[in-house]
């Protein structure tokens, strides 16, 4: 290297944004940080260092501009190393070498191996370091050790990082760059979102398209029918340099997996989902997916677009994704909502035209398949006289529930009241005593040498588990009779379509889809009808009775298992 009497020298500059915004993470305040490291001030010294020298000459300026120094994946940087690969660089100057990068190995064996074998002065100015004139102990003492220090100290600004976000996503703030689909940033809040009207008004219509029992194929293609512009292109629509990862085109439309995206966010009812995935680490930018349980999930941080309940029938409903019929192009009154009450698979919807009549009946898949089962079949409009009668009948008994509910409260309930005759607390206050009963018993056995310590430690685990995972229920159901009493049993809106279900002639499929969400169907034309909301009906049920705690506890029945079942005597179909 001394050979060479002239060097082209090649200016190196670098800001990541880190080290620009988060200057107060490291112990120093964000403005002195900038102004430090700011690209202007480095260019200005490393100029000047430049003219100073008689045998340098600027050949090029190469700045990375909010890049990492954990990793050498940079633009600049990697046209700077064409430049001394093809001969046209022989000198790097820098301000300091945390500039150059904070990748102790990676820096290393770039000062030690790549730039040596190219024949490439390297001068790090605050540093002090000038490969021409280091000694020996310069380049492996000092440089080793300066170079560790400031790979600590990215690793350190990195734990800082993500201790700071994690506490603003636990505040219910939002961190994306974009909104969603939706949604916008507030104007004087950037981690707010508030409700984009025109948008919003399109997940509402999503959302009532999916009630009324159109498969996610067909709302996608609808949306391309009307020329209703894809979430991508909506925001750049709205001038925003917005490149999401889901498109394939220059011009990209609604697709299966975009309208699934908008039916499974909680976002639009109100709560903030973030943290999902994270970096393996400082050094690589590759994220890997968290699991759920590490998610971090904060409610009520914005205004809602769907309600609660309606976000509920959708989750259901796709569990059992459907589709339109190819000869009417109608919507399935039952889409999603009829199963076999023996195989649990779903009805599948048939017509048989004989004489110019056409008769529409459903029967077992399982059945139609060739796999077993029975066919189970029955008439569509048997089933819609059954489950117009039944859900006539329900509403019209959870009406009276919550009227008498209500009632009571205003003559003389308190909460505490109302929590005290809830049968379900009561039955889950009694399993959990059972288990803990057992726990007790388990010392004795251990004692007695009935048990090893190996089986009363598995035993013992597994009970207390089993135990906490009531008191969490109990605390659940608990919550649930705090909310109606404070709230209200139902929103506004659900009320009136109970009220409006019993007018009916015929149910129709937006009432069927918020109130039922499943029915069940066995041989001998038998349905069973699971409704949303027993959880609140038998909360009522169980007030208005005056059953008092433990008495007839083991004959309450869960939301899932708590039904209105009718019969239709006949032959199947």
């Amino acid at each position: 290297m001394k050979e060479n009497s002239y060097f082209y020298t090649a200016m190196y500059l670098r800001l990541s944004r880190d080290d620009d915004n988060l200057g107060e993470a490291a112990g120093k305040s964000g403005e002195s940080k900038a102004e430090s490291n700011s690209i202007s001030s480095q260019r200005e010294m490393i100029r000047s260092f430049i003219k100073e020298q008689a045998d340098m000459e600027l050949y090029d300026s190469y700045v990375d501009d909010g890049f990492s120094g954990s990793n050498y994946d940079r633009p600049e940087f990697k046209r700077m190393m064409c430049d001394i690969e093809a001969g046209k660089v022989n000198c790097v100057v820098v301000k300091d070498l945390s500039r150059f990068g904070r990748d102790y190995i990676e820096t290393g064996r770039y000062l030690e191996k790549v730039f040596p074998v190219l024949g490439v002065r390297f001068i790090a100015l605050t540093d002090h370091y000038d490969s021409f004139s280091a000694d020996w102990g310069e380049r492996t003492i000092v440089l080793p050790v300066k170079n560790f220090i400031n790979d600590s100290y990215c690793r350190d600004i990195s734990t800082k990082v993500k201790s700071q976000l994690a506490v603003k996503r636990r505040k219910g703030e939002c961190l994306a760059a974009f909104a969603v689909y939706g949604y916008r940033k507030a104007e004087k809040d950037k981690n707010r979102l508030v409700v984009d009207d025109y948008a919003a008004g399109i997940v509402r219509r999503i959302y009532a398209w999916k009630i009324e029992g159109m498969a996610i194929s067909a709302i996608a293609g609808k949306l391309n029918d009307l020329h209703i512009l894809s979430p991508r292109e909506y925001k750049k629509s709205l001038g925003l340099n917005y490149r999401g990862g889901f498109s394939g085109g220059s011009s990209s439309k609604w697709s299966s997996p975009s309208v699934q995206r908008i039916l499974t966010n909680e976002v639009y009812i109100g709560h903030l989902v973030q943290g999902k995935t994270e970096r393996v680490s400082y050094k690589v930018k590759k994220c890997v997916e968290k699991p759920e349980e590490e998610w971090i999930r904060v409610e009520n941080t914005h205004e809602p677009i769907i309600s609660a309940d309606d976000f509920a029938i959708v989750q259901n409903l796709l569990k059992a994704d459907g589709r339109v019929s190819p000869e009417k192009k109608e919507l399935n009154p039952f889409m999603g909502l009829l199963f076999c009450g023996d195989c649990k698979e779903q009805m599948v919807r048939r017509v048989n035209r004989y004489k110019g009549k056409e008769r529409v009946y459903y029967i077992c898949s399982t059945k139609n398949r060739g796999e077993g089962c029975s066919r189970h079949s029955i008439e569509e409009n048997v089933l819609k006289g059954l489950t117009g009668t039944a859900v006539r009948q329900y509403a019209n008994d959870f009406l009276e529930q919550e009227r008498l509910f209500e009632q009571a409260q205003d003559r003389e309930a308190n909460l505490q009241a109302v929590i005290s005759y809830n049968k379900e607390i009561a039955r889950l206050k009694q399993e959990q005593d059972k288990y803990y009963s057992l726990c007790a018993r388990l010392y004795e056995d251990l004692r007695e040498g009935v048990i090893t310590k190996e089986e009363f430690e598995r035993l013992h685990n597994g009970f207390q588990k089993k135990a906490e995972s009531l008191t969490a229920a109990e605390e659940k159901q608990e919550q649930l009779v705090r909310e109606m009493f404070r709230t209200g049993v139902l929103s506004a809106g659900r009320l009136a379509a109970f009220k409006e279900s019993l007018k009916l002639t015929e149910i129709d499929r937006h009432t069927l889809a918020s109130l039922v969400k499943r029915i069940w169907v066995y041989e001998g034309k038998r349905v069973e009808i699971e409704f949303y909301f027993t959880d609140r009906y038998q909360a009522m049920k169980d007030y208005n009775n005056g059953i008092a705690p433990g008495v007839a506890a083991a004959s309450r029945r869960t939301e899932s298992q708590e039904k209105i079942a009718l019969a239709e005597t006949g032959m199947g179909v």
